[in-house]
């Protein structure tokens, strides 16, 4: 079975035990849909958007001091988006209404993250699943203890210089 497959049961098994949950959506660190059951929202969209607030809360907690990324949670007037990590490849986020009991949201998102992380990091791999052509991450036993000095965190983005401007403005005339 392939893993788009198994993530989907998931997110179906999770709206079962979250009442009020309206979607939900299983993606790459890099915003590509591994699965989804977000009716009336586009999931690519939702995927991108996603990649780039996992950027953005990666940084926020590395610049804080607060350790690795975990959770992000955001309220606006119709509802809630929750973002769970999903082990180092991937992330849900789930959409809930309003009146939805947050402490749930997190227990059952917490929960269905490891899932998700267990099935991605089991089945992705040759002739399985849309990363196909992407390895299977190789065990925590047989890893070296360090991470190679090239690696980059989940979620980070690449830091841009500003240059100065090659020119000057000319100054402009009034009359």
């Amino acid at each position: 079975m392939a893993v788009e497959t198994d993530v989907l049961d998931e997110l179906r098994r999770l709206r079962t035990r979250v009442p009020r949950l309206t979607g939900s959506l299983a993606a790459t660190v890099d915003g590509l849909v591994l699965a989804h059951d977000v009716p009336e929202t586009e999931p690519e969209g939702l995927a991108a958007l996603t990649a780039a607030a996992l950027g953005v809360a990666y940084r926020l907690t590395d610049t804080a001091g607060r350790g690795d990324f975990r959770e992000l949670l955001v309220r606006g007037a119709r509802g809630y988006v929750a973002t769970y990590a999903a082990g180092t490849t991937a992330v849900l986020t789930l959409l809930a209404e309003d009146r939805v009991n947050v402490g749930r949201l997190h227990l059952e998102g917490r929960r269905s993250g490891g899932r998700i992380a267990d099935l991605v990091a089991t089945r992705v791999g040759p002739g399985t699943g849309r990363h196909a052509d992407r390895a299977a991450p190789e065990p925590a036993e047989h890893r070296a203890t360090a991470p190679p000095a090239t690696a980059r965190p989940i979620g980070t983005l690449p830091v841009r210089t500003p240059q100065r401007p090659t020119h000057q403005p000319r100054p402009q005339t009034g009359t």
